[in-house]
């Protein structure tokens, strides 16, 4: 049945009320629609919370039952009734001035989002029948978010208390100017304590069931009376509070926590904290005791009811009967000779829909004798007669009360006073925090305490679920402010600290801003939700002039907003909220990380002086009780895991790093471990190490070094006092302080690198800030000790530097290797050991380009010094411990390139034995021998590490490039500087064919890519060496013929493969030229050992050939010394920089002399010899046609040739425009020549 609703989710609540927090118990949802007289009105309750025990059913009374005699039961428990006992039945206690406060500190999750309204279901009624009553009306309004918290302000009670205390003379004063001169405190009278006696027995005869009438004892009754009979003045001034006072002394939390055990997470820190003024004793504000400041949520049940479109949460103590065919009725008791009037109706009805509840049971009475009972549905109560009234017209005052205290209470924090002075139709409403500010100080008013604690929770309450929602941030920073606002430091530290971290808090330091506004929608008005000129222009904006105060008494400018007369409440849609509750809440937008951890750090700040202006000095602390024992902490060593053993790592740690005292973790400040301040402390300190990293790694991506440098000190110092303060941490604060060090590592190495801009980063180094300053006053409240101080110096050695670097990395990896953080952060491992692969790489270079210096100023003396040998030992010493970092991560291609390092050092090792260069005897020693073989391994390392060219083809080509010169300089140097005295002519030979072989095996001639021309170079020049190796051979060699046959063919082949690859090369005519001319040396020496004069002719011819072939190579010189004649035509005054533009072309002039020099003599000398061989041959034969020209042209050549080489005043460039003339005109008759040899 539908009717059974209410109550059976009343029932339901209450069987988990005890066992649960209020808001768990919460029933599925409830809901009637009513049809009322043609008037829709909808309505709908879900019972959140219930502490009443399953309905009791009611009991009909007889007829004459006499209720002035109280039952055997009254007032008494009883199992039917349950805990909440007199609160149900009867014991209608007057409101307590914060009964909202208590229902939204229970529904928290409700507060600012859901909910338009919380408040006592009498203030509920009591506003919607405003138009109808001429009662005074007097309400205490307060703004959180989207909803409003309505309580009742009783100015009675208020003034009497101003009377024998003097506080809120300020409100005394203002209500006697503006509203009541003549005020007098009214009592209430007897008729009014009767009928609340005579209810409550009623209400006690209904649930006893039996009908007699069983008077109590006189004692008794005179006993418990009291509390019916009359609210006496005490009771109602108690439940006032007085304006909220710190207490004089502090008291810590006694359950202090070992220091050892302090949780880090945020999560934690918002959930500690929300229970802060518990823990502080700010006030009595949460305590259960008499003086509970009416904080608790005491109703009986808490019900969220949608009146059409306004969810409320209202608080009920009507007592509900079931049972039989009435599973829930209200029962009213109604005395017979007064009529029902529309006020009682209204009261009634909506008892009936906050609660759900579809019947009212009615009593009638006369002088307290029963007469009979009557049974009225829910909706048929409007419609009763002299109690008719519309409910289309209460929807329109509900709605219309709402629109405007929602257009006119917009300021989150300050107490509203909505009032009606009885028998009087105008409405006004003041702000009473800006007349008390304007009088006293804003802590006279008794609802700012309340009212920041529950912004606060609200706040807190959204930040638990922050990740949820990012939206909600600009909300959530709003809410924090506003609550800030409230507070004062002196009073309330730990709440202000506990709000400036949460701000801190919403600002995300680990992940990039999004500036497209997607995560918050961008306003500019930040700082508020609503701007000041709005909310004064708001009073003037609705069309009916309906706010405007003008026509009113001038004194009345106080209020903020007037309704002229109750009647227009009950015209539809008279008003109208135009002003958004919390428009958008915007999150300030940061322009960048600098801005955002900026924020974050005056926050931090503030949160840091109210924790420091909160602890006591040490002259201030009480004195050891001699009488009470210390408790000392004993520990089983077998209980004792992880934690502990992390704990001696980090104190080993620390010792070895720098200056720590100890076994001290103590605060100089006398803070005391396990307190509010400790904690919350070391939250702060900890944000703000975070935002300085922050700062130091946007700064490096902006190559701000001096800057990163200052902001890990930073990081760093807090981090310092951290350990001081904390002597175990969590692997998360471990981690980050692995990436402090490592982030100073990498700011180290880049200040090394970039030593040219050393002063700028000197400026950027010095410079701080106010804010830095006061934080870093703050740490050193607590410690002075200095851990890692060595690692944020900026010093101006490089290789001191470089050694800091190398130290941050060698840390943080140390303290990766605490624990199992190595497996739980694989990815901060593997980027601390390629960074210390890295430096140690960058270290090992500095040493060995040191050596390398050292070696060059070494010029006269033969030995190899001990310095310049240390430097070789360190320089290995680094390079060896950087490809064991790598190879620990499989990074097989930074071990190749240590390991090609390594084989330059040994290079560089090699070079430095060699003997001095005025040594005409020297030889190739076995020093260089050892040290050159020793490079050409760690290169074959680097090969076998790398594995194949796809994994890496740079780093490849590389190896393969220094291996290959390794094998090319071994070689030349031992073909140049034979060891003749330790090994034979033959031995060395082979052995530099093999080296010279084995460096063309590594030049890859083939493969386009830059380095592709000097491959090319390389491998013709160990062609041309190899040419010439065995043309020397075959010329000092006498005997075995078929060696010498040998050394004939490999020195035609390696000529000719020099050749080639120098025709590919366009920049060494010179070398080209050589080759050739070394050929037609090797000719000649042929040409020599043949008898015959056709055998001859053929190797004439031959060398010729290879001569006219030189053309090319001349045509490359005639366009470079063609472009400098050029150069030197428009420069002629300055000679010193065409000689400058000379070396640029790269063409040696002197070279080029010279080998035009003996290409003259050997073709003059080849074509003497063809001319001589050619006249004996046609002597001997007759005329041959071909010959004959042949003989012609290379007559008509010679002559020409000696002429030329006559003249002495031909410049370089003529004489090889001369040559090039000549070889055109031997290539014409090259092809008769070869024609007629045959």
């Amino acid at each position: 049945m539908e009717e059974t609703c209410a109550a059976g989710a009343a029932a339901t609540a209450a069987a988990g009320a005890a066992a649960s927090p209020r808001g768990d118990a919460e029933e599925p949802k409830q809901g009637s629609l009513l049809f009322l007289g043609g008037n829709e009105v909808k309505s709908s309750a879900v019972v959140k919370y219930s502490s009443a025990p399953p309905q009791a059913a009611f009991a009909r009374l007889q007829e004459k039952t006499d209720l002035k005699l109280p039952p055997a039961n009254w007032l008494r428990e009883s199992a039917k009734l349950g805990p909440a006992g007199t609160t149900i039945l009867g014991n209608n206690k007057k409101s307590k001035p914060f009964s909202s406060f208590g229902m939204a500190y229970d529904f928290i999750d409700s507060i600012g989002n859901d909910v338009d309204v919380v408040s006592d279901s009498e203030n509920i009624k009591k506003l919607l029948k405003i138009p109808y009553s001429k009662s005074h009306v007097s309400m205490a309004v307060h703004r959180i978010g989207r909803t409003l918290l309505l309580d009742e302000l009783d100015i009675q009670e208020l003034f009497m208390r101003s009377s024998q205390t003097g506080d809120w003379t300020w409100l005394k004063e203002f209500y006697q100017r503006l509203i009541d001169q003549k005020w007098q405190r009214k009592k209430k009278s007897k008729e009014h304590w009767y009928q609340k006696a005579i209810l409550s027995k009623f209400l006690y005869y209904s649930i006893n069931g039996d009908g007699a009438a069983q008077p109590v004892p006189s004692t008794s009754k005179q006993h418990q009376e009291g509390p019916v009979s009359g609210e006496s003045d005490e009771a109602g001034r108690a439940s006032w509070p007085a304006p909220f006072e710190m207490p004089s002394s502090i008291s810590e939390d006694p359950g202090v926590s070992s220091q050892g055990s302090v949780p880090l997470e945020p999560s934690y820190i918002v959930g500690h904290v929300a229970s802060a003024p518990k823990e502080q004793n700010l006030t009595t504000l949460f305590n259960d005791g008499e003086n509970s400041q009416g904080l608790k949520n005491d109703f009986v049940r808490n019900i969220l009811w949608t009146f059409e479109d306004i969810h409320m949460l209202v608080g009920s103590n009507m007592p509900i009967f079931g049972g039989g065919r009435y599973p829930a009725v209200s029962l009213r008791l109604r005395d017979n000779n007064k009529p029902i009037n529309v006020l009682t109706g209204i009261d009634y009805w909506l008892d009936n829909l906050i609660c759900n509840v579809p019947e009212l049971v009615m009593c009638f009475h006369v002088n307290g004798i029963v007469q009979k009972y009557e049974m009225i549905k829910t909706e048929d109560i409007p419609n009763l007669e002299n109690s008719n009234f519309s409910t289309k017209v209460i929807k329109d005052i509900a709605q219309n009360i709402l629109s405007f205290l929602k257009s006119n209470c917009t300021k989150e924090g300050h107490t509203y006073w909505l009032f009606k002075a009885s028998g009087s139709d105008i409405v006004k409403l003041y702000d009473l925090t800006t007349l008390c500010e304007e009088t006293e100080d804003k802590y006279q008013n008794p609802f700012t305490m309340p009212v920041a604690i529950l912004l606060y929770k609200v706040a807190c309450n959204m930040m638990l679920k922050k990740n949820q929602n990012k939206k909600h941030y600009g909300t959530i920073r709003t809410l924090l402010l506003n609550c800030l606002k409230l507070l004062d430091n002196g009073r309330h530290p730990q709440i202000i600290a506990s709000a400036n971290y949460m701000l801190s808090e919403l600002f995300q330091l680990d992940e990039p801003k999004k500036e497209d506004g997607t995560d918050f929608p961008i306003n500019g008005n930040s700082d508020e939700s609503y701007s000041e000129e709005e909310e004064e222009e708001m009073p003037d904006s609705d069309e009916n002039g309906s706010y405007s105060n003008s026509s009113d008494p001038p004194d009345d400018n106080k209020a903020v907003a007037i309704i002229k007369s109750v009647g227009e409440l009950s015209v539809p849609e008279k008003y109208k909220s135009v002003h958004r509750i919390r428009p958008s809440c915007a999150f300030p937008v940061c322009h960048g990380t600098e801005e955002r951890c900026r924020l974050v750090l005056s926050y931090v700040l503030e949160g840091l002086k109210s924790v420091d202006s909160s602890i006591k000095k040490e002259g201030d602390l009480p004195a050891a009780d001699p009488s009470t024992p210390i408790p000392l902490k004993y520990e089983d060593e077998s209980t004792s895991g992880g934690p502990e053993c992390l704990e001696k790592q980090m104190a080993l740690f620390l010792d070895k790093m720098g200056s720590f005292p100890k076994g001290k973790h103590s605060s100089l400040s006398g803070m005391i471990p396990g307190s509010w301040q400790y904690k919350m402390k070391l939250q702060l300190i900890l944000k703000s190490s975070r935002a300085y990293y922050v700062l130091s790694d946007a700064a490096m991506s902006l190559q701000k070094y001096g800057r990163a440098l200052r902001y890990i000190k930073l990081a760093l110092q807090c981090h310092d006092t951290y350990c001081c303060l904390c002597a175990s941490m969590l692997p998360e604060v471990l981690v980050f302080l692995c990436q402090c060090l490592t982030l100073c590592g990498d700011t180290q190495l880049m200040l090394a690198q970039n030593a040219n801009n050393r002063a700028a980063y000197l400026e950027e180094y010095n410079y701080q800030t106010k804010e830095d300053q006061e934080i870093l006053h703050s740490l050193h409240r607590e410690s002075s000790c200095q851990v890692f101080a060595w690692a944020t110096d900026l010093s101006t050695d490089l290789e001191c530097q470089l050694s800091v670097s190398c130290k941050c990395y060698e840390a943080a990896y140390e303290i990766l290797l605490f624990s199992n953080l190595k497996n739980q952060n694989p990815e901060q491992h593997i980027q601390v050991l390629k960074r210390m692969g890295n430096i140690r790489n960058e270290i090992g270079v500095f040493y060995m380009n040191q050596a390398a210096a050292v070696q060059t100023e070494r010029a006269v003396s033969k030995n190899v010094s001990t310095a310049e040998q240390q430097l070789w030992k360190k320089s290995f010493s680094c390079f060896e411990k950087g490809i064991q970092n790598f190879e620990s991560i499989d990074d097989a291609t930074n071990a190749a390139l240590l390991l090609c390092n390594t084989g330059r050092l040994m290079r560089i090792c090699a070079q430095a034995h060699c003997a001095a260069e005025g040594d005409f005897k020297r030889e190739f020693s076995p020093e260089e021998a050892l040290y050159y073989n020793k490079a050409i391994d760690y290169y074959l390392k680097a090969l076998r590490s790398l594995g194949k060219r796809e994994m890496h083809p740079a780093v490849w080509d590389s190896v393969n490039w220094e291996l290959s010169t390794t094998y090319f300089t071994m070689a030349t140097l031992q073909q140049d500087y034979a060891p003749l005295s330790r090994k034979a002519q033959e031995q060395i030979e082979k052995e530099v064919s093999e080296a010279m072989m084995k460096s063309l095996k590594y030049c890859d001639v083939d493969t386009v890519s830059p380095r592709q021309p000097l491959c090319q170079y390389r491998a013709a020049t160990i062609h041309h060496r190899l040419a010439s190796m065995y043309h020397s051979c075959l010329r000092n060699q006498v005997g075995d013929e078929h060696l010498r046959k040998q050394h004939r063919v490999l020195a035609d082949l390696h000529y000719s493969k020099a050749v080639r690859l120098f025709q590919l090369l366009k920049d060494a005519p010179c070398e080209f030229l050589r080759v050739q001319l070394e050929r037609v040396a090797f000719a000649e020496f042929q040409m020599a050992s043949q008898n015959s004069n056709a055998g001859k002719l053929k190797t004439l011819f031959g060398a010729l050939d290879i001569m006219v072939k030189t053309k090319c190579a001349f045509q490359l010189i005639r366009k470079e010394l063609a472009a400098e004649c050029e150069q030197l035509s428009k420069d002629k005054s300055n000679a010193e920089n065409t000689t400058a533009n000379d070396s640029s072309t790269g063409l040696n002039q002197e070279e080029v002399l010279k080998l035009l020099s003996i290409f003259e003599s050997r073709m003059s000398f080849l074509l003497l010899q063809s001319v001589k061989l050619l006249t004996s041959a046609k002597k001997k034969i007759g005329g041959i046609n071909e010959e004959e020209v042949v003989l012609k042209t290379n007559k008509q050549v010679y002559s020409l040739l000696l002429r030329a080489t006559a003249n002495k005043s031909m410049t370089l460039l003529e004489r090889t425009e001369v040559i090039l003339s000549l070889l055109d005109q031997l290539t014409q008759n090259s092809e008769a020549s070869n024609v007629g040899i045959q």
